[in-house]
């Protein structure tokens, strides 16, 4: 079944960061467009700032910009071409890769915030495992299937999280006090007292960033 994605990236080599960094008020949005082509390196983008000069020198010194063309602008901003350095770190191909594909991409703080369409799990299993192996950093924010209601979303957590979670809640590990220590609710699950506590930690993180510090963008 397929499923559909909100999550936020960051490294200091993702494309535009350092123009973000860069620069106090900018927002930058991908322009939704047909290319299909994994090795794509030239993208539209829709920049949002009122200084046109300001915004053309940070992309001048961005190293991850290896050339760019503003083929409209206004007063609020403009749409540019713009082609990326070879090293510049892009999440785009690998979501290509698995047949997924990326429906709203926009800035937030110093990174990506990405809603996309994969075909099943195991697709954004591979762009985690892609993250991880480039040292990029990726917070699911939210998950759902298309049969799922709102009140039936993952809010970002993977299967493993929730029944780790799941679990620890059951047996009484957030009590005050706890009825069960890390490592017996660890023995539960056959993992280790590390393993399980990694899960809890970033299945509480996501649970957060989902729910108390999280904001839909499309509503």
């Amino acid at each position: 079944m397929s499923i559909t994605v909100k999550l936020h990236v960051t490294h200091d080599k993702l494309a535009l960061v350092p123009t973000l960094c860069a620069l106090d008020s900018v927002h930058i949005r991908v322009i939704t467009h047909g290319n299909t082509d994994p090795d794509a390196s030239v993208f539209p983008f829709l920049i949002e700032h009122d200084d046109q000069s300001a915004l053309e020198s940070a992309l001048d010194a961005d190293p991850t910009v290896e050339a760019y063309e503003c083929v409209d602008w206004t007063s609020e901003g403009g749409v540019y071409y713009i082609a990326h350095t070879p090293e510049t770190k892009l999440i785009s191909p690998v979501v290509t890769a698995v047949n997924g594909f990326m429906m709203k991409t926009e800035t937030q703080g110093q990174g990506w915030l990405i809603r996309m369409l994969l075909p099943d799990r195991e697709a954004l299993n591979t762009i985690w495992e892609f993250a991880n192996d480039n040292d990029i950093s990726l917070e699911i924010i939210e998950i759902y299937g298309k049969s799922e209601s709102v009140g039936e979303r993952s809010y970002g957590l993977t299967d493993e999280q929730r029944q780790a979670l799941a679990m620890a809640y059951e047996h009484g590990y957030f009590n005050e006090p706890r009825d069960v220590s890390l490592s017996e609710v660890a023995a539960k699950m056959d993992l280790s007292s590390t393993a399980m506590s990694g899960r809890l930690r970033r299945g509480v993180e996501n649970l957060i960033a989902a729910t108390i510090n999280g904001t839909d963008e499309d509503n």
